[in-house]
């Protein structure tokens, strides 16, 4: 069982889960040709895949996906807008679109994967729980903590979780000022302090690894990210992991981090 953050950034993200023998990606916002050198990294080739589970429709979760779709026929799963929207702007094959409505579930015989409302400012954004022997949760791309991320959350054993920013950097920083609103709204993306009120609340019941995710390049650095988060979680006990904007970062259950 392994999480394997193959991208996280407003560059590209793209994330594996593995649970027994099935395997899932969420988003794929890299290109087709990375995602296969990720998986074959992995041992694994795009026929091992039993689907693409997609967040939201913006760029940088889905720019790979058109491309991977017209090769290989993995199966692709989004909220109902984020389904059409794949099916009308990246002309993706109509058969291997699914619509998985915000809070249903989906059952794959030993694993199942349930979706949750998350707060980004496009119509639909979810992040998604895997359940199987063990627990995997995302959600990135969101600029409020709601009692359905909460929800989607709590109880798993390993947990992605948006840091996006560092608040003053943000403040003081060269983006223009609608720019900065947007990013502090609650449909925009979570801070570094936010994220670690998540994080202690998470590690206080029973999430054994968290990895912060979709760090901002100009508004954040891993360090700053990683100590805020840390210093939130004054000593609880979690594996507290940063994800690399372009590198793989893997994290197998009972093996560590590779």
């Amino acid at each position: 069982m392994r999480l394997c953050t193959f991208a996280s950034g407003s560059k590209g993200n793209c994330s594996l889960i593995s649970i027994g023998n099935k395997n899932f990606l969420v988003d794929a916002g890299i290109s087709m040709k990375r995602i296969c050198t990720h998986l074959s990294a992995c041992s694994l080739a795009p026929a091992d895949l039993d689907g693409i589970f997609i967040t939201h429709q913006h760029s940088d979760h889905i720019s790979g996906l058109a491309m991977f779709s017209k090769h290989y026929a993995v199966p692709v799963y989004a909220p109902r807008s984020t389904a059409a929207y794949l099916r009308m702007s990246l002309s993706c094959k109509d058969e291997l679109i699914n619509i998985l409505p915000i809070g249903a579930e989906i059952d794959f015989g030993d694993v199942k994967v349930s979706s949750f409302a998350t707060s980004h400012d496009t119509e639909e954004s979810v992040g998604y729980r895997f359940c199987g022997e063990r627990i995997f949760a995302i959600a990135t791309d969101t600029g409020a903590i709601t009692e359905n991320i909460i929800n989607g959350l709590v109880g798993a054993d390993v947990v992605v979780i948006e840091s996006n920013h560092d608040v003053e950097m943000l403040k003081y920083g060269p983006y223009p000022y609608p720019l900065k609103q947007r990013i502090l709204s609650s449909r925009g993306h979570l801070s570094n302090v936010e994220c670690g009120k998540l994080a202690c609340y998470l590690a206080d019941n029973g999430t054994e690894y968290i990895v912060l995710a979709h760090l901002s390049r100009d508004n954040n650095t891993p360090k700053k990210a990683f100590d805020t988060v840390c210093s939130c979680l004054d000593g609880r006990k979690v594996n507290l992991f940063v994800a690399p904007e372009a590198e793989p970062l893997t994290i197998e259950l009972g093996g560590g981090l590779k």
